[in-house]
């Protein structure tokens, strides 16, 4: 133990304080292998007893280059690699991607790709919501949370699967429109979710809402003030839930969301327990989201007509050679794109989640960047913790809501 923590010294000597370094504080790795960092996280803390007196992330243990390999691959060949950064939010990443790309290269999409995008992506927003909810409970012992809420994405997952043959992984969402058109069990499977899950979220709060033992772990909890929060570029729910109404789906429209009615939830707050009201409030705008798109759900192409940058139909594949040809040269040699840099961000579910690409005039991207929520939302983390028991760090991690493979890319 000595030798371990003589390295621990003289690795982080200019973080820590100097009673940590005269030994009247102690220095206590959390991690990296602890369940409640929702990826391999490691915490340095300093404590004084069992208060926080600093915390440092160290990130890096699931490090994988994809923005590196991304820029070895065609451009649609790279869209694979955007499901493995935020694993909870699949089609919101690929989202992301194919939209910096139709922006680079001037692609249309039709308004059924569109409508389907924000279904989708929406789902996408409740399942990792869920997700949170779910783990968050089990970090704090409500062990029927977990359940609950995994019960309920799986009716997401499933859906996913219908439409890309995919629980996760779904690549679905493609430049100049979505895969293929959804089968017709579509519709009613989303509509069963639709049924159900108000009457769900609903239990979770009674559940949960007004527990007094979940009131007194979260209220007044590692707060987060308005103006750190934009010190430190935080966004999604732990930006609103510090009094911030910012939310790009509102503010910067895309896919059409400007023609949806919903709210975006903002606290003044910026406590735990309001970073878990924002979400469950999130979880209600969504569904209202989804109903909506669902019900104006227009006829037509689900992907451009624009040969140059998208395969043709299956259908045609067979029957004609110089469709076979294209489908071929499209998925071997890929397409160019411009010698030119552009940015594109959506409303990730934790916060703005953007895609910085850059084209060279050929077929593989130059430079290819992701600014991740996960980052930023973690970098607040030694802000909120001070002064707060060990017990409470639990808490408080779990309501950033961060994903390690949105962090390490």
């Amino acid at each position: 133990m000595a030798q371990i923590e003589e390295v621990t010294i003289d690795q982080y000597k200019h973080l820590v304080s100097e009673r940590a370094l005269t030994g009247e504080t102690m220095l206590l790795n959390m991690g990296p292998q602890h369940p409640s960092t929702h990826g391999v996280l490691r915490l340095l803390l300093e404590l004084d007893g069992e208060i926080v007196v600093n915390c440092i992330p160290d990130i890096g243990f699931l490090h994988t280059g994809i923005e590196k390999n991304m820029e070895a691959k065609t451009y649609q060949k790279a869209e694979v690699m955007t499901d493995r950064l935020d694993y909870m939010n699949t089609m919101g990443n690929n989202l992301a991607y194919v939209m910096a790309v139709e922006k680079l290269v001037d692609l249309d999409v039709p308004l059924r790709a569109q409508a389907l995008r924000v279904i989708l992506v929406e789902l996408q927003r409740i399942a990792s919501h869920l997700v949170w909810l779910g783990t968050s409970g089990l970090d704090l012992a409500a062990m029927s949370m977990f359940l609950y809420c995994f019960r309920e994405r799986e009716q997401i997952l499933d859906i996913f699967e219908l439409v890309s043959g995919q629980r996760m992984m779904t690549t679905y969402i493609r430049p100049g429109g979505v895969w293929r058109d959804v089968p017709v069990e579509f519709e009613a499977a989303v509509r069963d979710f639709l049924k159900i899950f108000p009457k769900r979220i609903n239990e979770y709060e009674k559940l949960l809402t007004k527990n007094p033992l979940f009131i007194d772990r979260m209220v007044d909890i590692g707060r987060l003030s308005k103006e750190t929060a934009l010190s430190y570029g935080v966004t999604g729910p732990m930006l609103r839930a510090s009094g911030v109404d910012w939310d790009l789906r509102k503010a910067r429209p895309y896919c059409g969301y400007e023609q949806y009615d919903f709210d975006v939830p903002v606290l003044p707050e910026g406590d735990t327990y309001a970073r878990y009201l924002v979400r469950i409030e999130e979880l209600r705008q969504s569904l209202r989201i989804v109903e909506q798109a669902l019900n104006k759900l227009p006829l037509g192409p689900v992907h451009s007509e624009n040969r140059k940058f998208v395969p043709p139909p299956r259908s045609e594949i067979g029957v004609s050679m110089e469709a076979l040809i294209h489908h071929f040269k499209l998925w071997t040699e890929g397409f160019p794109a411009p010698n030119a840099s552009i940015y594109s961000a959506i409303e990730s579910p934790r916060g703005e989640l953007g895609v910085l690409l850059a084209g060279d005039g050929g077929p593989k991207p130059r430079r290819v960047h992701m600014r991740t929520p996960s980052f930023d939302n973690l970098a607040v983390l030694p802000e909120i913790v001070k002064g707060h028991l060990v017990a409470d760090l639990v808490a408080i991690l779990s309501s950033t809501d961060i994903v390690l493979g949105d962090i390490d890319r």
